[in-house]
């Protein structure tokens, strides 16, 4: 009988840290509030579009974090191996797009304050980036945002669970909607958009790259990669499924949401009064991960510039995060930008997914790895949807000109 290598403490917190950086990182406020729409409009049909979502999660993940991993390179760096150029391409537009979009993650964390003390946006929003900031300056920086990343995750699975179950959804409906929705061309839309809000950009990427600092890199960690990458899809989708069926139940028992915020009016409605304080705590929670998830993994598609990038690569995330914070402070948030941010940030995951499948088969790459044909096939799928919500992202751009 084969002797399985025992996972170490240490090695098991760099593990859920990995799970829980790519897993927070994609449940941000942007996500929150789009479950929240759709499921308003779907109702129990929206399970179709997030078991959809899942599935092409799985497709994305496992050939990322089991590609780079084994090659022992960054996303960037395989996207140059297989396309000279493409790489830095990629790593331009991830940065654009990480950038633009931690202005709207420090933006949501002085909301998640707003609603909990009834402070100032701007107060929220620059003890959000000063925190952040220490997290990176501390000598112990990495294995912090382990924890903290890992604590957020653990907290806004807890309070949405609890919702869930006393807002009493109806699970049958939903299980039975998730294979046969009503209306299922209706549902690409949706499919696309949380695609491209939860998979899409920097996020899936984040997990993997903090596996590859940490270096378990190379076919001898590939179980232990294996473990992380199943751990962070699991994370990711039921923390999905567990919002839908949240919203489900409020919705099934006549709630009427607010159209200036959707996602408080469930928990004011299931929790009352308090409601509006517990959803500032999600909020936090969700918008403070994905300001250290994305100015970490913007930073680490910045390390193949130039080696000043590489060797003082935790200033560049501190600058990351103040400039991003300073602009939403002086100047609010960048509609212009963010609508770039948005129609770049849909062509980041086609374009590198498809250049790590071709990697995977290449040995000047992956050496002698076998790269499962299953996990290929899945990935295919995934470049296809995702291929499809990039040329939609670019209605953005249409928008920005005729706007």
């Amino acid at each position: 009988m084969e002797n399985k290598p025992k996972i170490t403490a240490a090695q098991r917190r760099l593990l859920f840290g990995a799970v829980f950086l790519m897993a927070t990182s994609s449940i941000g406020p942007a996500f929150l509030t789009q479950t929240t729409v759709f499921t308003q409009q779907f109702m129990a049909s929206f399970a179709f579009a997030i078991l959809a979502s899942i599935v092409i999660d799985i497709g994305a993940q496992l050939n990322i974090w089991r590609v780079l991993s084994v090659s022992g390179k960054r996303g960037q760096d395989v996207a140059n191996a297989v396309v000279p150029g493409l790489g830095s391409v990629v790593a331009v537009l991830i940065v654009i797009g990480g950038f633009a979009f931690n202005i709207g993650n420090v933006a949501g964390a002085g909301l998640g304050f707003n609603a909990i003390f009834g402070w100032d946006v701007r107060v929220g929003a620059a003890i959000t980036g000063i925190f952040a900031i220490v997290i990176f300056l501390i000598k112990n920086g990495r294995a912090v945002m382990d924890i903290v990343t890992q604590v957020l995750g653990v907290l806004m699975i807890g309070i949405v669970a609890y919702v869930m179950i006393i807002s009493e959804p109806p699970v049958a409906e939903a299980a039975k909607r998730a294979i046969m929705p009503e209306d299922p061309i209706a549902m690409l839309l949706p499919i696309i958009t949380l695609v491209g809000g939860t998979v899409g950009g920097y996020i899936t990427f984040a997990g993997a790259h903090r596996l590859i600092e940490a270096g378990m890199t190379g076919e001898k960690n590939l179980r232990f990669v294996s473990h992380a990458s199943n751990w962070g899809i699991i994370t990711t989708g039921v923390m999905r499924v567990l919002l839908f069926l949240a919203v489900l139940g409020v919705l099934s028992q006549g709630a009427v949401l607010s159209e200036e915020n959707p996602p408080a009016s469930v928990f004011e409605f299931a929790l009352g009064d308090i409601g509006m304080k517990i959803f500032g705590v999600v909020l936090l929670a969700a918008a403070l991960s994905s300001v250290i998830g994305a100015a970490y993994t913007s930073a680490s598609f910045m390390r193949s510039f130039n080696k000043v990038f590489d060797r003082y690569n935790n200033i560049v995330i501190v600058v990351f995060i103040a400039t991003s914070t300073l602009i939403f402070l002086f100047v609010g948030r960048p509609v212009t930008l963010l609508i770039l941010a948005g129609s770049f940030n849909g062509l980041i995951l086609p374009l590198t997914l498809g250049a790590i499948l071709l990697a995977s088969r290449k040995k000047s790459i992956v050496g002698n790895y076998h790269h499962p044909t299953w996990m290929i096939v899945f990935g295919i799928i995934a470049v296809i949807v995702t291929l499809i919500a990039g040329f939609m992202s670019l209605q953005g751009l249409a928008d920005l000109w005729n706007g």
